[in-house]
């Protein structure tokens, strides 16, 4: 019994070395030259077929995306930006949009008036969007300018202040009003906007200034 059962054992070790020897070479070589790629290759697949169904699905809605875009760049066409053809035409609505906002503000300019508003022109600027500078002084109340300036920026078409200059004065003299009072404001700054972008133009980044 004892050399069949020798035999059994040596037998049961060879198969152990046999498995052993296999791991290692499959460790060592199937492993790294075959699984690992393979492995690979199956992920940068369903990588491909995800950005495949995106690609699809974003294709699918182009119709739908495309009109509105075509609605967004319609209404931004009409609130968003100077309608007005010409620079010139554009400046006269800029200066009577001031004026509206003023009279609203102070009523038969009791706390508030417009002491000077000029076109201020320079040298055209290369690029899609065409902008339009109006110079204004106001002579107004605390108040009157905050409301001023509050309505002349958040009004539609899009309307940007800059260079804004507050300087307090120890009088508020309104023209054509009665006797000055104490306080008030000297407010200078730029009012502009910007024309319809011309067709065919590069488009160029708007800011405030």
């Amino acid at each position: 019994m004892r050399p069949v059962a020798r035999a059994e054992r040596d037998r049961l070790l060879a198969m152990a070395l046999l498995v052993a020897v296999l791991a290692m070479v499959y460790l060592l070589f199937v492993h790294p030259l075959f699984t690992q790629p393979l492995r690979a290759a199956d992920a940068t697949i369903s990588d491909l077929r995800d950005r495949d169904a995106r690609v699809r699905a974003l294709l699918e809605q182009a119709p739908e995306i495309s009109r509105r875009l075509a609605e967004l760049d319609a209404r931004g066409s009409a609130t968003g930006f100077l309608i007005e053809p010409t620079s010139e035409l554009a400046t006269a609505a800029l200066i009577q949009q001031l004026e509206r906002v003023v009279e609203e503000v102070s009523p038969g300019s009791r706390g508030c008036a417009i002491t000077n508003r000029a076109p201020l022109s320079g040298e055209p600027v290369p690029g899609r969007y065409r902008r339009v500078t109006v110079q204004v002084r106001l002579r107004c109340g605390n108040a009157e300018t905050l409301a001023v300036l509050h309505a002349l920026e958040s009004a539609r078409p899009y309307l940007f202040v800059d260079a804004l200059n507050i300087s307090s004065q120890r009088y508020f003299a309104i023209p054509g009003s009665n006797p000055p009072q104490e306080g008030g404001l000297d407010v200078s700054f730029d009012l502009y906007g910007y024309l319809r972008p011309v067709p065919g133009t590069p488009a160029k980044a708007v800011t405030r200034g």
